[in-house]
């Protein structure tokens, strides 16, 4: 049955699907073909959740960041490294809007998981997807907020002219207060929330801008000629100069890597299977062209003497960029704003990691899932218990940055290998074992291209996991010096799936249908089950998937 005539359906009983004051009728017969009941306010336009999926990445906070990557190799890793990995994560994001167009829910990527695997991989795989993915958001909240913690404390060190410096236990206390502080702000500011994503992105451009003026005028008598930008590379790793250049793309890998928010958010957005795709294409598409500008302007401006820079003794390169154009007062107010837009990335991305926890939790795959699972209705239909959940989590993930920088880095990384493997799956199991289920939504790059675009994408998701295991100094690293992603993320993943099969094999069968059974008349049964669902009643009160035949036939036993 095609997607309109299941909504003709739906509509013949509406209170099967929706609450008036959530979302419209179309938007949650929508969802309602997912087998989910709309329990979500939908007050997020296109507009909005492009703003959200950009203000996470925060384009230049998210540069400054990652410069570590990207300024050893030179200009040429710089500027080049950032067009052309941007280049195929925007690949990647063309296949993931043609999931998001046709099937938009928050948690989009295990579910697609679970509807296009075989039957003898969609449990587990989509058990493993949903883990990585959750836990590849909250690293990205820890990164973002590690982030900003160093950037806060680099201003107290320019205006201390360097005399002071911040001990391990100190990044961590600002570090814990600024998560904390997210919590609280998305736990209250939920109704102007969508609102607030326009504020961020205007507040990204007017960085953005000021940083592209300010550098020029600030260094003009001493700026880089277009050799030196495009032509010049450079290796202050031990790996072969190569390899160093294509460590630079973690750089763009790491910043343009939260557009799957846009697919988080889709349960309260408006015409989701628009604005989904939408947000995605917009947010990655803004940061490849801005991000290309942005890096020219620093590799134009940026002192030949590289060492110097990631040397800095303001901890920060790109604190030491400014400082050699602008002077101490100009740097000062520059990282200022550099840090608050940090502040907005992560307040973002945890709204985001919140909304993918609780879809996982609806599911009933996290311990806890029936604590985590409510929603607050008087703090503005938000999943607020989960939103502390991925502070607790956060808080417990920051830790590493007490060990050593080395460590801290790690928590980069595993936002990059987590997400990774989050949206490479369904990806993977669409073109493998799903192709003939998948149908297309308003949003399709077309039968000839999508599968190519597909493989395209698998393969890159892939090298950018490999690619972010390696030590960023070189080869034989030290423990103060080593990548602990590997040890991170195989905890991660084996962890997740030594659960599955040890325990929640028994159990999870995969997403759950949450409209009532009662509420559905025997044709909106029959149009669930031609979506590759099947209605059952568990304890008469829930109904779960079918993609799995066997599977509900042993629960009825």
């Amino acid at each position: 049955m095609s997607s309109s005539g299941f909504s003709k359906l739906v509509d013949r009983k509406p209170s099967a699907v929706s609450a008036p004051e959530l979302a419209s009728e179309d938007d949650a017969a929508v969802l309602a073909k997912l087998g989910y009941k709309q329990e979500l306010r939908r007050s997020f336009s296109m507009l909005e959740v492009f703003g959200i999926a950009f203000s996470i990445m925060g384009l230049l906070p998210s540069i400054a960041s990652t410069l570590a990557y990207s300024i050893p190799a030179g200009p040429v890793g710089m500027v080049w490294g950032w067009f052309l990995a941007s280049g195929f994560i925007f690949i990647v994001g063309l296949a993931m809007a043609d999931l998001g167009s046709a099937m938009p829910t928050s948690g989009g990527l295990y579910w697609w998981t679970h509807f296009f695997s075989s039957s003898a991989t969609r449990n587990p795989l989509s058990f493993l997807v949903g883990y990585s993915n959750s836990l590849g958001l909250v690293g990205g909240l820890c990164s973002i907020d590690y982030g900003f913690s160093l950037m806060f404390l680099s201003v107290i060190v320019i205006a201390r002219d360097g005399s002071w410096t911040p001990s391990n236990g100190v990044i961590y206390a600002t570090f814990l207060g600024c998560v904390l502080c997210h919590g609280i702000l998305a736990s209250v500011m939920s109704k102007i929330m969508g609102k607030l994503q326009t504020v961020f992105v205007v507040t990204n451009f007017i960085l953005i801008a000021t940083t592209i003026i300010a550098l020029p005028i600030g260094a003009r008598n001493r700026r880089n000629d277009g050799h030196y930008i495009f032509a010049q590379p450079e290796n202050l790793t031990t790996w072969p100069i190569g390899w160093a250049f294509m460590l630079s793309w973690l750089s763009p890998i790491w910043t343009i890597g939260s557009f799957d928010s846009c697919v988080h958010m889709s349960e309260e957005c408006v015409n989701a299977t628009k604005a989904v795709p939408a947000g995605i294409l917009m947010s990655i598409g803004s940061c490849w062209v801005f991000g290309f500008i942005i890096v020219i302007v620093l590799a134009a401006t940026i002192t030949p003497d590289l060492e110097s820079i990631t040397g800095s003794n303001f901890g920060q390169p790109m604190a030491q960029i400014y400082f050699d154009a602008v002077g101490k007062h100009g740097t000062i107010g520059l990282m200022s704003l550099l840090f608050i837009v940090q502040f907005m990335m992560g307040l973002s991305i945890l709204v985001a990691a919140s909304r993918q926890t609780w879809a996982f939790s609806r599911d009933g795959a996290l311990p806890l899932s029936s604590f985590f699972r409510p929603i607050s209705q008087r703090f503005g239909y938000i999943p607020l218990r989960t939103i502390w959940g991925c502070v607790f989590m956060a808080a417990i993930l920051g830790l590493f940055s007490l060990i050593a920088p080395a460590a801290a880095q790690a928590l980069f990384s595993l936002s990059i290998a987590g997400n990774n493997i989050a949206w490479g799956t369904p990806i993977f199991a669409r073109v493998v074992w799903g192709q003939r289920k998948f149908k297309p939504g308003p949003f399709y790059t077309g039968d000839r291209l999508s599968v190519p675009i597909a493989w395209t994408a698998i393969a890159f998701l892939v090298f950018g996991i490999v690619l972010c295991m390696f030590p960023a100094e070189g080869p034989n690293p030290t423990p103060q010096s080593m990548n602990y992603t590997v040890v991170v993320n195989m905890a991660v993943w084996g962890g997740a799936l030594a659960y599955y099969y040890i325990d929640a094999r028994k159990w999870f069968t995969g997403p759950k249908i949450t409209i009532a059974a009662a509420d559905l008349t025997e044709e909106q049964q029959v149009a669930i089950r031609e979506e590759g669902l099947d209605v059952k009643t568990v304890q008469g009160q829930e109904i779960t998937t079918g993609n799995d035949v066997e599977s509900t036939r042993r629960q009825s036993q």
